[in-house]
């Protein structure tokens, strides 16, 4: 991957922090020692928590967008962290490791790099983009001064711990029915209609139009550029219902939250609904045209303040803050329209729809007025 094009994903503090943090580690690796005094962050406020969750939607964006994976690895990585985070508080309860241990904040940053690290390095080893993840897997550490080599498990140091959690997180998640071992591969799935050649007129021969039909392209590759051995395209995750979850409920049916049967076509019941959605879709993609002519107001007074679950909200009459109402924001509306269908549908170096929350997260938290509340109320948290 174009390093220039990564580092477009990150906001410049935390930007200038990581090659900061690689370039120091590359100069590390040409001395013969390199001092605990020499391990200084380049910006204090960025957490070792918020630099591991960087490096996980990096070796994302080099892997094969596949949402299902990515979702289980960073939930993996972020509560291997927890883990040995909250073993150095006196109230906090780990997630797959429970367990208490003593030390400075130091003691715990170095518990949360061994987990995250072993956990990623474990991840992605056979990932697209695998040597450069693990070279960034490898940086991360020596910038911290953390030695890789330290593989035990025993004992009560801060890298034992970290090297512990990591171990019981993917020792007790191989069987949990993403098919991990098999390349999360679910064999035994296979489409009921034959491929659309995209190449030839027409929609060939579809044996239920209900049903998903693959593509065939002439020349097959991911959204970020990998080259796909073939050119028919494949079910990501159908398996991925019986994916033992961690904020839902499972479920034995693969339908943890089942909203009911949706449209079909040729059923009487709702024959209409999915000829309305087809129709708003191709509505939708007429708004896609850079030629149309149209424009939009994208500013808060027109988008925005929207009821829990809907897309209604027609903005704010003034801003919070000042009192004032904000001024237009006009732009072309295919513009607006295309960036935020690229963001959502896997773009170039996308971190998937999983990661995009990480992003957006990570983008909020970075506002210079953002402060740490539990629950957006009481006390700031460090």
């Amino acid at each position: 991957m174009d390093s220039r094009s990564k580092t477009l994903r990150r906001p410049p503090r935390l930007r200038k922090t990581l090659t900061a943090l690689v370039a120091f580690a590359v100069v590390a690796g040409a001395c013969s020692a390199v001092t605990e005094s020499d391990c200084v962050s380049a910006d204090p406020d960025i957490s070792v928590a918020r630099l591991w969750n960087e490096a996980t939607l990096d070796a994302i964006r080099r892997d094969f967008p596949a949402p299902t994976v990515h979702s289980r690895n960073l939930f993996h990585v972020s509560a291997a962290m927890w883990d040995a985070w909250a073993a150095f508080d006196e109230t906090a309860v780990g997630y797959f490791v429970d367990t208490e241990a003593t030390g400075n904040k130091s003691a715990r940053e170095e518990a949360m790099s061994y987990a995250a690290y072993r956990v990623l390095s474990n991840r992605y080893q056979y990932a697209y983009g695998a040597s450069d993840s693990r070279a960034d897997f490898d940086s991360a550490m020596e910038s911290l001064c953390f030695d890789t080599s330290v593989t035990t498990t025993e004992g009560d140091s801060p890298a034992a711990l970290g090297n512990r959690i990591a171990e019981t997180v993917l020792t007790s998640t191989r069987d949990d029915g993403s098919l991990e071992l098999e390349g999360y591969n679910d064999y035994d799935y296979t489409p009921v209609n034959e491929p659309l050649v995209v190449e030839a007129p027409g929609a060939g021969a579809v044996a239920d139009p209900n049903r998903w039909q693959p593509l065939a392209l002439d020349l097959a590759v991911s959204q970020n550029g990998i080259p796909l051995p073939e050119n028919v395209q494949t079910f990501v995750g159908p398996h991925w219902g019986k994916v033992i979850p961690f904020a839902i409920e499972a479920s034995p049916t693969g339908l943890p939250i089942d909203p009911g049967p949706p449209p079909y076509l040729g059923d009487p019941e709702s024959d209409d609904a999915y000829r309305a959605g087809v129709v708003e879709v191709i509505r939708h993609s007429s708004l896609l045209d850079p030629g149309s002519g149209e424009t939009l107001d994208i500013g808060p007074s027109a988008i925005g303040n929207n009821e829990l679950g809907t897309n209604n909200g027609t903005g704010y009459d003034v801003n919070p803050i000042t009192g004032l109402p904000y001024e237009l924001n006009v732009v072309p509306q295919g513009d607006f329209a295309r960036v935020v269908a690229e963001f959502w549908a896997d773009g170039p170096q996308s971190e998937t729809p999983p990661g995009h929350w990480n992003t957006l997260a990570n983008e909020v938290t970075d506002h210079e007025e953002f402060e740490y509340r539990i629950g957006g109320t009481g006390d700031a948290v460090d």
